[in-house]
């Protein structure tokens, strides 16, 4: 199967494939979100609307299915209550203004001229085996939702219509959610929200922690797979820029981190999407859920969710495994989801390294 696309495809539509593309994006938002806004004193319906914007935004700019993500370590060490929602801001922050840095200096793309690429599939690779895992909790927490949902997906694939199946496990969700609250009213969120920062040691090394992931997975793969998957020239210094000015723009207004990311990406062309009419499609829905759906968007079966997050991390696994070295991405890709995928994306520069010089060193 071709898995690009021609250049004179660039541009919007708004087709089903666009829609249901969207909707691969999302699961790799929601599920995060919604824990944070249950955990923390963030609002959902800010959050959800800071997504909607860049969405469309980046979008846009680049004309291409570029996906809009949380920033997944400090979300986990938020989550885990390892980070106050002040230490949380401060670390976003910090975090957009060393990505900015970094793309204005083109510090990225000369990284990624010297990094194997071997080592960018492995990061992909962990970043589907980690994905995979947490869609197997997410269905694990409510096994009755995900087996139904799974059953929803596989009929609709299988009367010849795979590109709808996450539409309808997440109209099979909306359903079981409204079923328990009831009709959304309109409500219009404070947009203005101003969030105090806490210059602590833990805020700092959750920065780190966050910054080595997001080069490897954000910044470098995520270029990569856009290349692979849409004929697209997107640099990862470009991507480093735009995660670095959205956050320094949003963060400080209560938006949650947001970076780019090679497992939306995956999730949208999985799921059809070929244009930047699918951003604009998903800052719809999510503006639309800020506004009126919130509690729709918190009472949806993460379980449901879970299945769609599976099928997502199988594209991007079988994507990641075009590597003329298997034993290097395979190893970086466990490790990353035994660890995290900062420490396997370093740990993979020094292997490949290593074995540069010993062949070197042999010849």
């Amino acid at each position: 199967m071709d898995l690009s696309v021609g250049r004179a495809e660039r541009g919007l539509a708004f087709s089903l494939d666009e829609v249901t593309g969207a909707v691969g994006d999302s699961v790799t938002v929601l599920p995060v979100v919604v824990a944070v806004a249950a955990l923390t004193d963030l609002g959902l319906p800010l959050l959800l609307l800071w997504f909607g914007v860049f969405q469309v935004v980046w979008g846009l700019w680049y004309g291409h299915p570029v996906s809009v993500e949380p920033m997944k370590a400090l979300a986990a060490l938020v989550i885990a209550g390892s980070l106050s929602v002040a230490e949380l801001a401060l670390a976003g922050t910090l975090a957009g203004g060393v990505l900015l840095a970094l793309g204005a200096v083109g510090a990225l793309g000369a990284l990624a001229d010297r990094i194997d690429d071997a080592v960018i599939r492995g990061v992909q690779l962990a970043v589907a085996l980690v994905l995979a895992r947490t869609g197997v909790e997410l269905g694990a927490a409510d096994p009755a939702v995900a087996l139904g949902a799974a059953a929803v997906g596989v009929a609709v694939a299988a009367v010849g219509y795979p590109r709808a199946s996450a539409l309808a496990v997440l109209a099979l969700g909306v359903g079981l959610a409204g079923a328990e609250t009831g009709l959304p009213g309109l409500a219009v969120p404070d947009l203005w929200v101003g969030v105090a920062v806490a210059p602590t040691a833990d805020a700092l090394s959750a920065t780190a922690a966050q910054l080595a992931m997001t080069v490897g997975n954000a910044a470098v793969a995520t270029s990569l797979l856009l290349s692979d998957l849409f004929d697209a020239e997107v640099s990862p210094d470009e991507l480093s820029a735009s995660m670095g000015a959205m956050n320094l723009v949003a963060v400080p207004l209560g938006a949650f981190p947001m970076c780019h990311g090679s497992g939306g990406v995956a999730g949208k062309y999985a799921f059809g999407a070929r244009t930047a009419g699918s951003n604009v499609v998903l800052g719809v829905l999510y503006a639309g859920a800020a506004l009126g759906a919130a509690g729709l968007v918190a009472a949806f079966p993460l379980a449901a969710l879970g299945v769609v997050l599976v099928l997502v991390a199988a594209q991007l696994a079988r994507t990641s495994l075009r590597t003329d070295s298997v034993g290097l991405t395979v190893g970086i890709g466990v490790l990353g989801l035994l660890t995290n995928v900062g420490f396997a994306f370093f740990a993979g520069i020094a292997v490949s390294a290593l074995r540069s010089r010993v062949g070197g060193s042999a010849a």
